[in-house]
């Protein structure tokens, strides 16, 4: 009889048990860690930009990696420069969402919940819209706002933005409106409710989510434009900040301080709105995928 037989095997359970901890533990700060230099890597750009524009005036080459000497030159120089273009792009935004909603939101109402002839032929229309590049756009309306007078005008860039704001938002804003229950509209029109009233005083309320998301993006879309606002702007009346920037770039080379902070002032209404509107649009994008 050999050894090894009358001897009992040791039990491994216990080893296999705390390798499994070790190995559970580890797993997650592995990923936290990973998840960090990720996020470093996407921030990094930012981060420059904030300190860039708090350094005193010179290359962005030679600045420090911390602003040790702390300068608000180049926001003062920004804000005396560019104000009245932030000033452009807010009411144009604005107004390219308003503009959007009024459309977009009847419109979405009424091929969720009617039966509207062509309804399909009309969606594809829509789709079909976001394909054609912004420049093929940009060139049509060059030529067309020369002959109605809409060229450097508030206005005139706001039809231009909300060419994009409304398809998108009727496309968003339906398929959120199709998981509505017909339900209650039908309760609403057996209360003595017509489909307007039922329109604003229950389909927009229980829609608020699909509204804000809509929204949203129309105004980063907007406010983020360069294309229509290159081809619909030739003096400096009216300009947008994304067409101010570009060209301060030439003016202030050597002075990247007032640069980024011009870039960082563009950049805050744009932020501050995906701070605060950020669980709305989680929830009005994903709204309508499940009935």
């Amino acid at each position: 009889m050999s050894l090894s037989a009358t001897l009992p095997l040791p039990d491994t359970a216990p080893a296999r048990k705390k390798r499994r901890r070790t190995a559970g533990t580890r797993g997650p700060w592995t990923y936290t860690v990973a998840g960090i230099a990720i996020l470093a890597v996407l921030l990094f750009p930012l981060y420059w930009m904030l300190n860039v524009s708090l350094q005193p005036a010179g290359s962005a080459a030679s600045t420090s990696w911390f602003p040790f000497a702390l300068s608000f030159d180049g926001y003062s120089t920004a804000i005396a420069d560019q104000g009245g273009n932030l000033m452009t792009s807010l009411l144009v935004s604005l107004g390219s969402v308003v503009l959007s909603l009024l459309i977009a939101a009847p419109a979405a109402y009424a091929l969720a919940h009617f039966k509207v002839r062509g309804a399909g032929i009309v969606l594809f229309g829509i789709l079909i819209s976001q394909m054609i590049p912004g420049i093929v756009v940009a060139n049509a309306l060059y030529s067309a706002y020369n002959d109605l007078g809409l060229l450097n005008s508030i206005p005139g860039l706001i039809l231009a933005d909300s060419s994009a704001g409304i398809p998108f938002g009727i496309l968003i804003m339906r398929s959120f409106m199709g998981s509505i229950p017909p339900s209650l509209t039908e309760a609403a029109r057996m209360d003595g409710a017509g489909p307007i009233r039922a329109f604003f005083f229950i389909i927009l309320p229980i829609s608020r989510n699909a509204l804000i998301t809509a929204g949203m993006f129309t105004f980063l879309f907007t406010w983020g434009d360069f294309l229509f606002a290159l081809t619909l702007t030739t003096n400096a009346e009216v300009r947008p900040i994304t067409l101010g920037l570009y060209q301060y770039i030439g003016t202030y080379v050597s002075d990247w301080s007032t640069v980024m902070a011009t870039a960082v002032l563009s950049s805050l209404p744009a932020v501050v709105l995906l701070v605060l509107a950020q669980r709305y649009i989680a929830a009005g994008v994903t709204g309508g995928a499940v009935k």
